[in-house]
């Protein structure tokens, strides 16, 4: 399990050094709001209120929401941050596809649309 979910972190790593995600809930909202998000990745103990925002906008514009079990700490390491990020946002389509596509094989969806 571990193996896959560094395997996914590393996908969405790709990511960020092509300068295709955002980071932090209140930049990942942002991105929702303006349409840039293709898909969300959700670290594990966030607070109610942080998954409850990231749930609500994620189902109400349509993005598919991925709830990692990598705590803030690893996900922020995965995009280059040393500070932790609650939330990542791919910003391009085709690696959105690749990132769900790495998070599939050990993780599920919370929910697609």
């Amino acid at each position: 399990m571990a193996e896959k979910n560094g395997r996914a972190l590393s996908t969405l790593g790709l990511a960020a050094r092509a300068g295709k995600t955002v980071c932090g809930t209140p930049a990942v909202c942002d991105a929702l709001k303006e349409g840039r998000a293709k898909l969300v990745v959700s670290a594990s103990g966030n607070s109610e209120n942080t998954a409850k925002r990231l749930r609500d906008r994620c189902a109400f514009y349509g993005v598919t929401l991925i709830m990692s079990d990598a705590d803030r700490e690893k996900l922020g390491t995965a995009v280059g941050k040393r500070e932790g990020a609650a939330a990542v946002a791919v910003t391009d389509e085709n690696l959105a596809r690749a990132v769900s596509a790495a998070f599939s094989a050990a993780e599920k969806p919370l929910h697609e649309l």
